[in-house]
C-alpha cells in the first residue's frame, strides 16, 4: 500500500515542493488550499503528470475558520486515508506596523497559525498510523526578531516551542513532531520583492543567496523518513546573519 501524506497549505511554495518531494518518494497526497483553486488544480495536474500512478487530491480548507477541521477530518475519513505524514504548513501573517495593528488581526493570524494545526491534529492523531510523521513549518522569523510582522514572529516562536511539548503527547501514540525553519526561500511571495531589498536580504545570508523550493523540501522529507528525528526544529537560514 502507498504510503499517504496530509499537507495543509499544499498547493504553492513551500508546501507545493514539500508535496512533489513527497510524491517523487511515492507519497498518495490530500493538499489543502485557502481559496485558489485554479492553482490548486493546476499543482495537482503537474505533480501527476510528474510522477506516474501517484494519487493527489485536493481539498479546500481554510485555516482561518474553525470549521475547516471538520471539513478535513471528514475527507480523512470519506478517502478512508491514514496519512503517515502530517505536514502542517499552511500559515497567515499579518503586515501592519505595529502601532496600527488590530486585536481581531492578531487573533486570526494566532488562530491560523498556532490554534487551528492544534485542534486539527487533536482531531486527526488517532488516524496517524503508528511510526507516523507530523512536521510543522516554522521560521527563521521565530528564532531572529525581523520588523516586518510582530504577529507572524511571535507565533512561529509559538510553533517551535508547540513542536518540542507535543511530543510529550505524540510519542505515546508512537507519532513524532518535528518542525522546519525556513528562511528566505526563493518562492512566488519573494519573487515578487523588489530587486533592492532581495539585494539587502542575500547580503545577510553567508550562501549568498535564497533557497531553492526543493532544497528545503528535501529537509521535510528527512524529518519524515528519518525515525530519530524527534522535538526537533531545523532551521534553513543558509546562514542568515552569519555574513
Amino acid at each position: 500500500m502507498a504510503k499517504q501524506a496530509l499537507i495543509t497549505g499544499g498547493t504553492r511554495g513551500i508546501g507545493k515542493a514539500v508535496a512533489s518531494c513527497l510524491a517523487g518518494a511515492g507519497y498518495d497526497l490530500l493538499l489543502t488550499y485557502g481559496s485558489d483553486h485554479a492553482t490548486a488544480d493546476a499543482t495537482a495536474g503537474e505533480i501527476r503528470a510528474a510522477h506516474e500512478g501517484v494519487s493527489v487530491s485536493v481539498l479546500q480548507a481554510d485555516i482561518a475558520d474553525v470549521r475547516s477541521i471538520d471539513t478535513i477530518d471528514g475527507c480523512l475519513v470519506a478517502y478512508g486515508m491514514m496519512p503517515d505524514a502530517v505536514v502542517l504548513n499552511a500559515g497567515l501573517t499579518c503586515r501592519e506596523p505595529f502601532e496600527r495593528m488590530k486585536l481581531a488581526e492578531w487573533e486570526r493570524v494566532f488562530f491560523a497559525n498556532v490554534h487551528f494545526p492544534v485542534f486539527l491534529l487533536q482531531r486527526i492523531a488517532g488516524r496517524i498510523p503508528a511510526g507516523g510523521s507530523v512536521v510543522f513549518t516554522g521560521s527563521l522569523m521565530g528564532i531572529e526578531p525581523h520588523a516586518t510582522s510582530l504577529a507572524y514572529g511571535v507565533t512561529k516562536s509559538a510553533v517551535h516551542a508547540l513542536t518540542r511539548n507535543l511530543v510529550k503527547f505524540l510519542s505515546p501514540l508512537r507519532i513524532r513532531v518535528n518542525a522546519v525553519a525556513p528562511g528566505f526561500v526563493d518562492t512566488e511571495w519573494q519573487r515578487d520583492k523588489p530587486a533592492e531589498i532581495r539585494r539587502n536580504i542575500e547580503g545577510k545570508v553567508a550562501q549568498g543567496r535564497f533557497c531553492r523550493p526543493d532544497e528545503v523540501a528535501e529537509v521535510y522529507r528527512m524529518l519524515i523518513e528519518n525515525t530519530y528525528f524527534e522535538g526537533e526544529v531545523i532551521a534553513v537560514s543558509g546562514g542568515y546573519s552569519y555574513k
